[in-house]
């Protein structure tokens, strides 16, 4: 195409975009059947923005679409339907100029050619457009916005809204559709506002609103092949980002999964695999739904650096025999032998000959990977590892290749050579990358054991009206739907997650939660998928299936930690960046150097052997009368020191340094049911300066139980201790329980099932006259409890000191008058509370309980205090916490008194108390700007870094606005998409291990920085000859054992962290003995029956 015929083009595109051009495009549609047809395409091309309106026409196999010629093309349109199934063909696309002022003028076509990206013609008329407002428009600047606009119902709509908003100073562009009733608006930024759009739209008629940006986000997850080092990382994630449309891209080496963040009204999947195979040599597809775990064990890139080690070392154990040339293998020619039986020609020994060819076979086998991927780099004008690898295997055979046809020619001696630099440098980088890779697959160990707990198949059972098995048959577990009957055998895993409806069994969960001891399970039960059923047989209705099941969830969340990338790594990314560039000018530098200090300064090579090597020449060959030689041996002595540069320098252990410490620690994680969602929470969890819980249902159980069941003092009194106190102790709860059966109150609940656990009974008395008064109590009456006490002796026999309800006798028509209540129900009542027990109510509501009282036909009987439980956990968590110098902080909405006694209990001290849900994430705030605790407190300097625990769907945003949020795991889905941290457990001493889990791990990856840049920083100098005047020097084999063994010592480094324990078996050590009293009290989970305060 010519210069002048491409401007046009040129001009014509830039006339389009000015003025809004309308396209018009027929599309040839082949394979079109029926009604169904039509509308799948239609549904297609209506996702599309910029189309105005379309006809499709099933009698004519064709399409017709008015679209904006700036927002999608006809290429576009037409790769949307054959997505459907369809064959296509662009007939015509016709463009017409609509702009303000050409609203009473005929249209004027430009017509192009869009039928082929081929087509070698672009045939405009253009437009006289000067003075014209919007020519000018791209000198202005511009903003975007995208508009719902409801109530149009014809085109004149949407020439109405478009001539309209274009007769506006400050408006560039509008294109609006009809079908999708959307319009995508480009407008001056410094005059208008988004919401200035909309009200001037809402205005003509058309009720609009804004369509929030991220509504048009999509992210997606590609497979990449072909990535060796963090140079090759960092050369992608720059082509994607520089992109238009992409908003983020994160690649793990590791994983080789690259999860890219992208506006889909401007850039596509296929797009963005087109950027990362032009990026390099690369190749890229869809990430497959369920990750394979063959992908995750590199079983393809551990055959293949496998054969290319041997096959590289068969021919490099000779070379290097040679190489070392002991006395039985010396073929030199020597002079001062006077042998020329092993001297091929003048030039060329045998010795030369044999590593010659064992070079070349090497280089042409082994060698071969590294040279592709060195050309595909260099193509794309980017470099890696393998550039710098080539460039030392090439300098080094070339430079001999040509110093030995120099020599034939010359007929002078054998000179010396680098022949066995490509082989030993091969085997010895093919070597590591093998054990790389085998490493590697041992990183993703975790994802791969999580993977392998999935059942392939599950018992489909049909049960009959009476609950018996009619049926059974074996299915794919793809096939397995909700509410489906499934069977599960002792020893299978269990396919999905459900409820138990039939059989009881122990249920080994440890793969899932870390719990180390067997689940009892029985009707009514949650099971998890990918657990193992143990003892019994069980049937389960199937809950959750395919991606909504416990395993799968936790599968991605470890996927999505693995992928993407902890703050440190963006370091380790500049480096790698330019770290390729930086070593080939060093080597350029060495040789340099070396040649200037070879001619210039001959005493600095005075009694060296050039190339480390045998030569006769000693050292007259410096005195100045030979400086051929000495030229010969400068120029080989600054290529060696040159290429050994080139063959020490690792990017590779940079790269790895974080990603590999990331995938273990995560998957550590997993796997004791702590599940971290990436690597900046598992970086930033270890600087935690305050750990902040919520009470109800983080310290406490979340649940209401009854911590005290008495008998009052008169009645106590009335029946000597033992047996009897005892059956009345347990008439009264009886009673009690069975009265709040009627009540749908927390509270009353909590009642009724410590009666049924004391009682050990499923079934209470029967009620009637149920009376609730809010705010106060409820009145009712009980009857039928004779079937509750049917082996307990008589009453009468117990002979009270004073007449009680309680000690008669109980029949079929005994009924009860029950009140249960505050005081004031109580009065209201006229019972008697006396000042003896009023004070032992205060005493119980100062430990942040509830205390009702309970009153039988008239007589005051019992209190009963009532209390959300602390986790029997907390109070060693808490302690565990502040000898990690970490200070916690309980936020809740309950008064002070409650909140200080549930405080008190755990050995927290600062408290947040009477805290609207809404006003939580203020809280969260204050502590992070250093205002929550006051200025005495050491943690509020610099810039605190918080954590907040969490359960409920309330505490959402404050899980968003910490540092790092920490849902438990029995919490709300909102809540658990919030957080950064999940502990499936439900244990609160998780906590303490996710903060010792993130130290572990950011004090390996440190580790691992400190040992990748003291290679590079130690191994650089000395490889370029510094330590030379000390007899310390490299031969290019050694730097490239030294460069192999740097990215495996980091990846085994790594490899470390799964010895790692959770710390709370030490530091429950340290929790305070009162701590340890109560949790023994409480571990049992039974309150025993009082019958005195």
């Amino acid at each position: 195409m010519s210069a002048s015929h491409q401007n046009a083009c040129d001009d014509a595109v830039e006339l389009l975009q000015v003025h809004n051009a309308t396209l018009d495009t027929v599309i040839s549609i082949s394979g079109m059947t029926c009604g169904s047809c039509v509308s799948a395409i239609q549904s297609a091309v209506s996702q599309l923005p910029g189309i105005l309106s379309f006809d499709i026409s099933l009698n004519e196999d064709r399409g017709s679409f008015i679209h904006s010629a700036a927002i999608v093309t006809a290429k576009s349109i037409a790769q949307s339907i054959e997505d459907c199934g369809f064959d296509v063909e662009i007939l015509s696309s016709n463009a017409q100029l609509r702009g303000p002022d050409l609203d009473d003028q005929d249209d004027e076509a430009i017509e192009t050619t869009a039928l082929s990206p081929s087509a070698s013609a672009c045939n405009v008329r253009r437009r006289q457009s000067s003075g014209h407002p919007q020519c000018n428009a791209m000198d202005e600047p511009s903003a975007f916005c995208r508009l719902k606009v409801s109530g149009m119902t014809c085109a004149s709509c949407v020439g109405n809204i478009e001539r309209s908003l274009s007769s506006r100073t400050g408006i560039h562009s509008v294109v609006v559709g009809l079908m999708n009733e959307r319009a995508d608006i480009k407008y001056d930024g410094s005059i208008y506002s988004e919401n200035d759009i909309v009200a001037i739209v809402t205005d003509l008629g058309y009720p609009s609103t804004l369509v929030s940006q991220d509504e048009l986000k999509e992210q997606v997850d590609l497979l990449v092949e072909g990535m060796t080092c963090a140079s090759c990382v960092g050369i992608i994630e720059r082509a994607l980002r520089d992109k238009d449309g992409v908003i983020s891209a994160s690649i793990g080496l590791v994983t080789k999964r690259c999860r890219v963040e992208f506006q889909r009204d401007e850039v596509g999947v296929r797009d963005l695999i087109g950027v990362i195979e032009d990026a390099g040599h690369f190749k890229a597809r869809l990430a497959p739904a369920e990750t394979n775990v063959e992908d995750l064990k590199y079983q393809d890139e551990i055959s293949k650096w496998r054969f290319v080690f041997l096959f590289s070392a068969v021919f490099t154990v000779p070379t290097m025999i040679f190489m070392f040339n002991p006395p039985s293998f010396n073929l030199s020619y020597r002079p001062e032998l006077n042998n020329t039986s092993r001297l091929l020609t003048r030039g060329l020994d045998l010795r030369a000959l044999v590593m010659w060819i064992l070079s070349t076979i090497v280089l042409a086998v082994s060698g071969s990977p590294f040279y592709k991927s060195s050309y595909m780099a260099l193509r794309h004008r980017t470099t890696n590892m393998d550039v710098l690898i080539m460039m030392a295997t090439s300098i080094s055979y070339v430079y001999s290749v040509v110093v030995i046809i120099v020599a034939m020619i010359k007929k002078s001696e054998v000179p010396d050579f680098f022949f066995d630099v490509p082989p030993t440098l091969i085997t010895f980088i093919s070597l590591g990358r093998w054990m790389e890779h085998i490493a590697k697959g041992k990183t993703s160990q975790a994802l791969v054991d999580l993977l392998s707990l999935q059942a392939k198949e599950a018992c489909l059972v049909e049960l009959s009206l009476k609950g018996l098995v009619e049926s059974e048959r074996t299915i794919p577990l793809g096939l397995v739907q909700t509410e489906d009957i499934l069977k599960v055998l002792p020893g299978d895993r269990i396919p999905v997650d459900g409820k138990v409806i039939s059989g009881q069994s122990s249920v080994d969960e440890s793969m899932l939660t870390g719990e180390s001891l067997p689940v009892p399970k029985a009707a009514d039960d949650v099971v998890l998928g990918g657990t193992l059923n143990q003892t019994g047989m069980l049937l389960i209705r199937s809950t959750h299936v395919g991606k909504d099941s416990t395993l799968s969830q936790i599968v991605r969340l470890v996927e999505g930690a693995q992928t993407s990338k902890a703050p440190i790594q963006f370091f380790a990314d500049k480096i790698a960046a330019r770290f390729v560039p930086s070593i080939i000018i060093l080597a350029a530098v060495t040789w340099v150097t070396w040649m200037v200090l070879g001619m210039e300064i001959p005493g600095v090579i005075v009694g060296k052997q050039c190339s480390f090597g045998n030569n006769s020449h000693g050292d007259s060959m410096f005195n100045g009368t030979n400086s051929t030689i000495r030229i010969e041996c400068a120029v080989e002595n600054a290529f060696l020191y040159a290429v050994t540069v080139l063959a020490i320098a690792c990017p590779c252990a940079l790269g790895l340094a974080t990603p590999t410490a990331v995938m273990v620690g995560t998957g550590v994680g997993a796997k004791r049911g702590i599940l971290i969602k990436g690597g900046e929470p598992l970086e930033t969890t270890h600087k935690v300066n305050y750990v902040v819980f919520d009470k109800t249902g983080t310290l406490t159980y979340g649940k209401p139980r009854v911590v005290l069941f008495q008998l009052v003092d008169a009645l106590r009194s009335s029946f000597s201790p033992g047996v009897g106190r005892d059956l009345i102790v347990r008439r009264a709860l009886a009673i009690v329980g069975s009265a709040e059966s009627g009540s749908e109150h927390p509270l009353g609940q909590a009642i009724v099932d410590h009666a049924k656990e004391e009682l050990r009974v499923s079934q209470l008395g029967e009620v009637s006259d149920f009376q609730a008064v809010p705010g106060c109590g409820l009145r009712c009456y009980v009857e039928n409890l004779k079937f509750l006490f049917a082996d307990s002796p008589q009453t009468t026999r117990l002979q009270p000191a004073k007449a009680h309800p309680l000690s008669e006798d109980l029949t079929e028509e005994t009924k009860f008058e029950v009140l249960i209540g505050n005081r004031e129900w109580m009065h209201r009542n006229h019972i008697n509370v006396t000042s003896a027990i009023n004070d032992n109510m205060e005493k119980n509501e100062r430990l942040g309980q509830t205390v009702v009282l309970a009153a039988i036909n008239g007589h005051l009987t019992a209190m009963i205090a009532i209390a959300d439980t602390i986790r029997t956990e907390a109070p060693v968590a808490i302690s565990s916490l502040k000898s990690l110098g970490i200070t916690p902080v309980m936020l809740t909405g309950d008064n002070f008194r409650t909140a200080k006694a549930i405080a008190a209990q755990v050995g927290i001290t600062s408290i947040f108390a009477q805290v609207l849900p809404s006003h939580k994430l203020q809280k969260v705030k204050d502590l992070q700007d250093g205002l929550g605790l006051g200025e005495s407190d050491p943690a509020a300097k610099g810039n605190p870094v918080v954590a907040f625990v969490g359960d409920g769907l309330n505490d959402s945003p404050a899980l968003a606005q910490a540092n790092v949020g920490i849902a438990i795991g029995s919490g709300t889905n909102v809540a658990l998409e919030a957080a950064d941290i999940v502990l499936i457990k439900n244990d609160l001493q998780d906590v303490v291990a996710a903060i010792d889990l993130s130290r572990v791990t950011v004090r390996r990856i440190r580790l691992n920085f400190l040992w990748a840049c003291i290679y590079n920083l130690i191994g650089l100098p000395i490889a370029a000859g510094v330590l030379e005047p000390a007899g310390v020097h490299l031969r290019p084999w050694m730097a490239a054992a030294a460069m192999a063994l740097s990215s495996v010592t980091v990846v085994c480094s790594s490899l470390l962290l799964k010895r790692w324990r959770p710390p709370t078996g030490q530091l429950c050590v340290e929790a305070d003995a009162s701590n340890r009293r109560r949790v023994r009290v409480k571990a049992s989970g039974h309150y025993s029956l009082q019958e005195a305060v």
